[in-house]
């Protein structure tokens, strides 16, 4: 790879680097291409050479924040008892420390509600992401009793998606905390109750 190529890689992981922080911390609308090229400290006009349109980046930079989130989740998770695996999850995902990094993590509290009505577009990556969440999740449940692992994997993502968006919506009250805890709670319950 020549230095010109070089150059145009580490431009597009920049540009992908900004587009990631600013949709997780501001939504789809809020990562305007203009935002996202001056956080990467480039020009509006290099944009194109790097993405085709605003909704290219837009589900790029969701794959990689998704992806990276999985990562962050199912790390080491095989050391762990079968048993204790969701419950590891649970405490990881829906942590006070995950609510307080906006910019980082899940992106999916930032932007579900925009897919949902205004940036519909987005509903197939979405869709392919929140799948590989629920399929990584349901690789590590255990053996389920009267709801199928993959019933209970989807539970488990929707919850932690919801209490995590709800404990965003709630940070300067104490609910916030109880909100965390509660979502963390339930679904160590449903998933140590559907593995008994």
């Amino acid at each position: 790879m020549n230095a010109k190529e070089e150059q145009k890689e580490r431009s597009h992981e920049t540009i992908l680097e900004s587009a990631s922080r600013l949709l997780r911390e501001k939504g789809i609308a809020g990562a305007r291409v203009a935002e996202v090229m001056k956080g990467a400290g480039l020009t509006v006009g290099g944009f194109y050479a790097h993405f085709d349109s605003k909704e290219a980046l837009i589900e790029a930079a969701l794959r990689r924040t998704a992806a990276g989130m999985r990562r962050r989740l199912f790390t080491k998770l095989e050391d762990k008892p079968p048993a204790d695996r969701a419950e590891v999850v649970l405490k990881r995902y829906l942590s006070v420390a995950h609510r307080d990094a906006a910019t980082e993590g899940c992106p999916f509290p930032a932007v579900v509600g925009e897919i949902a009505t205004t940036a519909p577009e987005h509903g197939e990556i979405l869709s392919q992401q929140v799948e590989a969440l629920v399929g990584e999740l349901e690789a590590h449940l255990p053996p389920a009793g009267p709801l199928s692992r993959r019933h209970l994997a989807i539970a488990l993502v929707a919850l932690m998606t919801g209490g995590l968006s709800l404990a965003r919506a709630l940070r300067s009250t104490e609910l916030s905390d109880e909100v965390l805890r509660a979502c963390r709670a339930l679904g160590a319950f449903a998933a140590r109750a559907t593995a008994a």
